[in-house]
């Protein structure tokens, strides 16, 4: 197991290129259980999700080959509909082949997810949802049981808006027979992102990017060839803060602005230095970061995976800022170790109240979940002296060599066996 060291106090400059986004990939993965065929996508990110996600199909009789960012999945011979507990327990994503098992094999049998460090994340909307589409379903031994001869068309009204509970219903009812209409779908961009390659692959999606999504049913699905993974818009707003964070000049590469406008505004209104130059983003830090208040939403509003790494920013700001999270109200488990750094932070309920300090000193921390890990790498980075971050696995999973691309940009940052 790795640990990450980085010795503080250096200003980030120079130019870096965004990887393909793990919340897109993931989805479009778990779509190639409906086509019977070979699937090649590019630009896709070498993360342990994305490993764990290309177990889970090879599981389920699928043929999986990963190089150089190009992505194989040959889904001709899929023969099971068994999702065990041993992967799904690893990553939450892999609940994703429930609607797409039961719409190809009319069953399937999917571990249950379970709570993780960010809080309890329930998948009882996809339950509802797949129940309005006619499946009936089983809860035994802690497995999830779907039946259904061939799936129905119907209304399905989300209680909230949930960005894996819209892609799992959206990868069923494209087979299904007949309509289906999402009330309430999500609209962030992986779930356009989804939309439009099941499109390409013979689907009948309208309204994608709203909170209103149409499904007209297919008798069947068609292989990709080449579609290129969007880039990732939280590794996007994490360089952006680590710019302000290290009074620094970067030039963000290959990412898409209008999908980080919520980052981009607060990070404004911050005083950072935010320009659309041909190329891509440059963000310049400035010598005093303001106090501002943040609240997490659903796109297009504050991302809550960009939280945390807000905080850190918010940390060393002139002034008290307040955050609060809607989404996952116990998301805070950062907190605790950016307090260790000397940062002044106070947990009320659902909210976060940080009183900015001079500085940050550097201090052995540990890592939470994801994004907590990514908040610890950048308080290290804008700490005095030397910051250890226990745990970076988590890193692992959601940022495709984020180390290697800091130091690129002339951070001191290296990696040692813990």
């Amino acid at each position: 197991m790795d640990k990450i060291i980085i010795e503080g106090g250096y200003r980030l400059e120079g130019e870096v290129t965004i990887s393909g986004a793990k919340n897109a990939v993931l989805p479009l993965m778990a779509a190639c259980i409906l086509t019977e065929g070979k699937n090649t996508f590019t630009n896709v990110p070498d993360l342990a999700d994305v490993r764990t996600m290309s177990k889970l199909l090879r599981i389920l009789g699928a043929e999986v080959e990963f190089e150089d960012g190009v992505l194989y999945v040959d889904t001709s011979k899929l023969s099971n509909w068994i999702a065990p507990y041993e992967l799904v327990k690893t990553m939450r994503a892999s609940v994703l082949v429930l609607g797409p098992l039961t719409a190809r094999f009319g069953r399937s049998r999917v571990s249950l997810p379970g709570g993780c460090a960010i809080g309890e994340r329930p998948i009882d909307q996809h339950l509802k949802g797949l129940g309005l589409l006619g499946a009936k379903i089983h809860i035994e031994e802690g497995y999830i049981e779907t039946f259904a001869s061939r799936l129905r068309g119907n209304i399905i009204p989300f209680d909230i808006s949930t960005v894996t509970g819209t892609e799992n219903i959206m990868l069923a009812a494209v087979l299904a027979e007949g309509d289906t209409m999402i009330l309430n779908a999500a609209c962030e961009p992986e779930v356009v992102e989804l939309a439009n390659v099941l499109n390409k692959m013979g689907a009948r999606i309208k309204g994608a990017g709203t909170d209103i999504i149409t499904i007209k049913g297919v008798d069947r699905l068609y292989p990709i060839d080449g579609y290129q993974i969007m880039p990732d818009r939280i590794e996007t707003g994490t360089f952006m803060v680590a710019s302000a964070l290290t009074k620094g000049d970067i030039l963000i590469k290959g990412c898409r602005f209008e999908n980080v406008g919520a980052v981009v505004g607060k990070l404004l209104e911050a005083g950072v230095d935010i320009s659309l130059v041909d190329g891509g983003i440059r963000v310049k830090g400035s010598d005093r970061v303001k106090s501002i208040d943040i609240t997490t939403l659903p796109y297009p509003g504050f991302p809550t995976d960009m939280q945390a790494q807000m905080m850190t920013l918010m940390s060393i700001a002139d002034g008290l800022s307040v955050i609060t999270e809607t989404i996952f109200p116990q998301r805070f488990m950062h907190a605790g170790e950016l307090r260790r750094m000397g940062a002044e932070i106070k947990l009320v309920g659902s909210s976060a109240v940080v009183k900015g300090v001079p500085y940050l000193s550097g201090a052995p921390v540990m890592a939470s979940d994801l994004r907590a890990s990514a908040s610890l790498v950048l308080a290290g980075l804008a700490a005095r002296g030397k910051t250890q971050i226990s745990r970076v696995y988590h890193l692992d999973r959601g940022y495709e060599k984020l180390d290697k691309k800091l130091e690129s940009l002339g951070a001191r940052i290296w990696r040692e066996s813990e």
